[in-house]
């Protein structure tokens, strides 16, 4: 008679705990998105004046400052598709992942507009549509999709961030209804509603949705069936043929984004071209180029260990309550440090969005920026501790939705 393989202890998933390495990567991403806000309300003019990726006035110290913060968008949306394909396998029925995900999904799109575009600039006369935005929209549509079969949604899903480039010359003219519509779907654009009101589509949902269905797919994996080193083994090489992948598609310039890269004015500059590569919408090479690293990440993240790994936990397992404290809190910094240097309140401008209603050409040095992501971290570990450990504690319902 052949005896039962046992399960593997140090496998991190099971139903009742949450899969620490996914944890992990998503803490780490919102602490390298915390840089890159950092430097919108702290830098010399940050986003409104100053483009860190503009090789005619970036460093490459800021350039990677800014680039390495590519990779928190895409992989938190694609981790939040396995998050719900781990929430639909505990018992759910269709029905009920269906309620969640429409529901949580409108909810984040409110609060995008209505709590977190204050924060940032306290402006009502224009609206941000950004990535909670983007990810609320994803889960509205994905509260449909994931009643179809699992391997037809994945082809959706490799069918969208693979093809959706090709629309990137289409423009939708006519009515403003339809070129609205179309900038939600794929364009970034701005509308101007009356004569002091402006609507601004930074993050067209169709690829984030794409991203969030490749996730979706991805949790499949982290069932207790899979074999530890089996989910190893396929991360490894998904993430390893994307970024192989990117490396040719890259080199060959002929597709996957419309910025083609050049040579530079030094061998430094023509390689930071090389890996510029569009965010908004995120194209093919950006998710491949984001994407592919993070799966290899997961590949060795359930063997990592030590005091470092659960501090970053902590922010992994509140990421939603760590984005609007950590916008609070830059915005209240930037402000303390912009009067304690001689200015006032007829200073501020609420004419923009970003920056902390700096005023245009204003703030500091890159090494300003470090030190506020820092102060940051530190200071909110705290809370996110005190939250994490609540949630853990308590079961209401309004908790999945914070």
């Amino acid at each position: 008679m052949t005896q039962a393989k046992p399960l593997p202890v140090n496998t991190e998933i099971t139903f009742t705990n949450r899969i620490q390495s996914i944890d992990l990567l998503r803490g780490l991403v919102m602490i390298i998105m915390t840089l890159d806000h950092s430097r919108d309300f702290f830098h010399y003019g940050a986003s409104m004046d100053q483009d860190p990726l503009d090789f005619d006035t970036t460093s490459p110290v800021l350039f990677l400052s800014r680039w390495i913060t590519h990779f928190c968008a895409p992989v938190f949306v694609f981790l939040s598709g396995a998050s719900v394909y781990l929430y639909s396998s505990k018992g759910k029925t269709k029905r009920q992942v269906a309620f969640f995900l429409f529901s949580r999904g409108l909810w984040l799109m409110l609060v995008e507009i209505f709590i977190i575009l204050p924060l940032w600039n306290f402006n009502f006369s224009m609206v941000f549509l950004q990535v909670i935005w983007a990810i609320g929209l994803s889960m509205v549509v994905l509260s449909v999709l994931q009643f179809l079969p699992y391997r037809l949604l994945v082809v959706i899903g490799l069918l969208i961030v693979g093809g959706h480039n090709l629309l990137d010359r289409v423009s939708v003219g006519g009515p403003v209804w339809a070129s609205m519509i179309w900038s939600v779907t794929h364009k970034t654009a701005s509308f101007p509603v009356g004569h002091d009101f402006m609507i601004t589509v930074q993050y067209p949902f169709l690829p984030w949705l794409g991203i969030m269905i490749l996730g979706y797919a991805l949790g499949k994996i982290y069932l207790p069936s899979t074999d530890p080193a089996s989910r190893k083994k396929l991360l490894l090489s998904m993430g390893f043929a994307a970024v192989a992948l990117f490396v040719l598609l890259r080199w060959s310039n002929v597709y996957g984004d419309m910025h083609h890269w050049s040579a530079q004015k030094t061998t430094l500059f023509t390689c930071l071209d090389f890996i510029k590569t569009t965010k908004y919408p995120p194209s093919l090479l950006y998710t491949l180029m984001t994407l592919g690293p993070a799966l290899i990440f997961l590949a060795f993240a359930e063997n990592i260990s030590g005091s470092l790994k659960n501090k970053i936990l902590v922010f992994g397992k509140v990421p939603f309550f760590y984005y609007i404290l950590h916008v609070l809190l830059l915005h209240t910094l930037s402000w303390m440090l912009f009067f304690a240097t001689g200015h006032h309140w007829s200073d501020l401008d609420f004419t923009h969005f970003r920056d902390g209603s700096m005023p245009v050409g204003s703030g500091y040095p890159l090494w300003v920026v470090y030190l506020g992501w820092i102060t940051v971290i530190v200071i909110l570990y705290f809370p996110c501790r005190w939250y994490s450990n609540y949630k853990k504690s308590h079961r209401q319902w309004w908790l999945s939705y914070l």
